[in-house]
């Protein structure tokens, strides 16, 4: 079983947040839909025959994409790869982007599961934001795609935003419940470099939330999810039963994927690889017959770190027989000897040798997972 992530790298205009690679130029759309083409048909034996479970296209903003530029990459994945019967093809969007017309258009040619963009139910917010979309905008794109049979949507929220009160935070999560999505994935707003916000923090020009608001914060957000019967499964992401993101779920479970497009990442076990970022450079390579691409291959210890990360972000967390069998006994000793602290501090606990992060581990699980880093 392996992924497919399809990098779609553009956008109608940049967030103030975002530090993914895009760039605000339509026009080179079709182009680059040939590029991806070709490049999936070079790259049609990385993942050795694995039977595809889930197709994902981010970016950007793939919603950009007509249903017939989709469908052109989604017959061009069917020919080089097998893809199961039942698989997840996830297509991220803007509330903007979905009218009706599309939304059918979309299930129609195989998109399954959608994810919207929608930040914020707070109109200023998504001014500050510069995000392109309304309130009003967002509640009608998810009512429109459940109107067109969408039955596994994803929303995402920001939350530590400058001015976000504890009450209004809480009124955005009633409101995002009321939508009856199946998935929310709500991160807390990281000031990237290079970005609108950045610059606007560099400046004292936000209003950012204490340490201690924020947690307030992802703890309301645990508790009224949780009462809606979501599912916390991973740090950022909450799912009602039987509806986790598979695709990203691969990611946390060591699952093979290909990444396609500029600035897309690939894994396959053994080593991991990158393309360039740099739209006109990937295409004027793939119109050669060459993946822009830099490589590195995986040591025992870095196989052990990622091992280490990606179980500790989800509930499921780390065991350690799993981890002694596949890392030995050695880098087990390591890991336990890592562990008494955290668990004197009620930032993780163990059970049947199954170590999880707590409330409140999660909430800093950057630094834990930091310091848990083997050298």
């Amino acid at each position: 079983m392996a992924g497919i992530y399809l990098h779609i790298p553009f956008c109608k205009q940049k967030c103030a947040y975002c530090d993914f690679y895009s760039i605000v130029n339509d026009k080179l759309i079709e182009e680059y839909v040939n590029a991806l083409c070709k490049e999936i048909e070079l790259q049609r034996n990385f993942l050795t025959k694995e039977k595809i479970k889930t197709i994902y296209f981010g970016g950007g903003t793939p919603s950009l994409l007509s249903p017939k530029q989709l469908q052109v990459i989604l017959d061009k994945l069917i020919q080089n790869f097998d893809l199961e019967n039942e698989i997840e093809i996830t297509l991220e969007a803007n509330p903007d982007n979905l009218s009706v017309k599309y939304l059918r258009a979309l299930k129609e040619i195989g998109i399954n599961r959608l994810s919207v963009g929608l930040q914020s139910f707070i109109e200023t917010d998504l001014q500050l934001m510069k995000r392109k979309h309304t309130v009003k905008e967002s509640i009608k794109a998810i009512g429109d795609a459940q109107e067109s049979g969408f039955d596994n949507i994803s929303i995402d929220l920001i939350y530590g935003l400058p001015d976000l009160t504890i009450s209004m935070w809480e009124e955005n999560i009633e409101k995002a419940l009321k939508l009856n999505v199946q998935h929310i994935s709500a991160y807390h707003l990281t000031i990237e470099p290079n970005t609108l916000f950045n610059k606007y923090y560099q400046s004292n020009k936000l209003n950012l939330p204490t340490e201690d608001e924020s947690l307030s914060q992802f703890k309301i957000l645990k508790r009224i999810t949780e009462q809606k019967g979501f599912m916390h499964y991973e740090i950022s992401n909450f799912a009602l039963y039987g509806f986790i993101s598979l695709h990203n779920t691969n990611y946390w479970m060591g699952v093979k994927y290909l990444g396609l497009g500029p600035s897309a990442h690939s894994y396959n076990l053994t080593s991991r690889q990158w393309n360039i970022q740099n739209l006109r450079k990937y295409m004027d390579a793939i119109s050669q017959g060459k993946i822009p691409y830099e490589i590195e291959y995986l040591t025992k210890i870095e196989k052990f770190n990622d091992f280490l990360i990606t179980s500790l972000r989800t509930m499921w967390g780390l065991n350690t027989e799993k981890l002694k069998k596949d890392f030995g006994k050695d880098l087990e000793t390591y890991f336990l000897s890592k562990t008494k602290k955290y668990i004197d501090q009620n930032l993780m606990k163990e059970s049947n040798s199954n170590f999880t992060l707590t409330e409140k581990g999660i909430f800093i699980s950057d630094n834990i997972l930091q310091d848990f880093l083997h050298e």
